[in-house]
């Protein structure tokens, strides 16, 4: 164990707190390597504490009695090249409240551990799966929580996000928490490390309060998508690639029809590869939604984001909402 894991754990920072998390998965893609975390709580912002992973190195939930420094401490760990069981044995050897814990962990490499502790309050468990780990706590409604959230999401179609999605519906279909819902949250990290952390986290999401988070969260899951594709466009209009543009602002808005910004910026593109036709509707969409939409097709012109065409622009302008 590093020193600063054993100087926090001995210094207190592992005295527990009230338990606060319900379930939650810990899971790496085993095609791309992407790592994540889901969990659901009847408790205020658990995305605050549960879930933590850095690209690269794993992904850790600690709940339970939680102790929030098993998170950046399991990370350090693996960072360091301990695997997931060995971070975990490590930071519950040096933890004199381990029976309160549960905490799931996976690494790079695809290491996996979980921990349920013999004080977690029933119905409390977990299990590790060819990719995952599963756990739940605190006033589960029956023990069969556990076993149907690893069977979603062997079971789940689609990305990452979307089979944590589907583990964390399981499992309140299943009964969840008898106290209830609250928050929800969902982090994904690349299986590789480019550098650029900011650019390595694919979802960093959180429901802090709200009474159907798994929706919620599922929504800005969608939003999520939207606007990455979104960026990918804007990335596209500033190297003037007009057709990336109209593919990246096309699939955002596909998925966010109702979003006026994603509509403007397809219309745009559109506009600017020659199918004005095309973008008739979406321009309106926009300027319905606020005329102001009107004011901004004007400045952009001198920065090389519409053509520099009065005819072209009259026409725009011309477009009735």
């Amino acid at each position: 164990m590093t020193t600063l894991a054993l100087t926090l754990l001995l210094s207190g920072a592992a005295s527990p707190v009230r338990p606060v998390a319900t379930y939650s998965i810990v899971a790496r893609d085993s095609q791309t390597g992407d790592m994540g975390v889901a969990v659901q709580s009847h408790w205020f912002s658990v995305g605050s504490m549960v879930p933590w992973a850095e690209a690269g190195v794993g992904a850790v939930a600690t709940q339970s009695f939680v102790d929030q420094s098993y998170g950046p401490l399991g990370l350090e760990l693996m960072r360091a090249g301990k695997s997931a069981p060995e971070a975990l044995a490590a930071l519950l050897a040096a933890d004199t409240q381990r029976e309160v814990r549960q905490v799931g962990m996976v690494d790079a490499r695809g290491g996996l551990a979980t921990h349920t502790g013999t004080m977690c309050i029933p119905e409390a468990g977990g299990r590790i799966g060819s990719s995952f780990a599963v756990q739940a706590n605190l006033m589960m409604d029956r023990a069969t929580v556990w076993p149907a959230m690893a069977r979603a999401f062997t079971n789940a179609k689609g990305d990452l996000a979307d089979r944590l999605l589907a583990t964390l519906d399981a499992a309140e279909e299943e009964g969840g928490d008898i106290r209830g819902r609250q928050s929800a949250a969902l982090v994904v990290v690349k299986g590789e490390a480019s550098g650029a952390p900011w650019a390595d986290r694919i979802f960093d999401l959180r429901v802090e309060d709200h009474p159907e988070p798994l929706q919620e969260l599922r929504r800005l899951v969608r939003i999520q998508r939207a606007y990455t594709h979104m960026t990918a466009g804007d990335d596209c209009l500033a190297a003037q690639s007009w057709p990336c543009a109209e593919r990246e602002y096309g699939a955002a808005r596909r998925l966010e029809p109702r979003n006026a910004e994603m509509t403007f910026w397809y219309a745009v593109a559109l506009a600017t590869g020659g199918k004005l036709d095309s973008a008739r509707p979406l321009f309106a969409q926009a300027f319905a939604a606020d005329p102001r939409w009107r004011k901004l097709v004007t400045r952009l012109p001198a920065v090389e984001q519409l053509p520099s065409d009065p005819q072209l622009m009259e026409a725009i302008l011309a477009i009735p909402y």
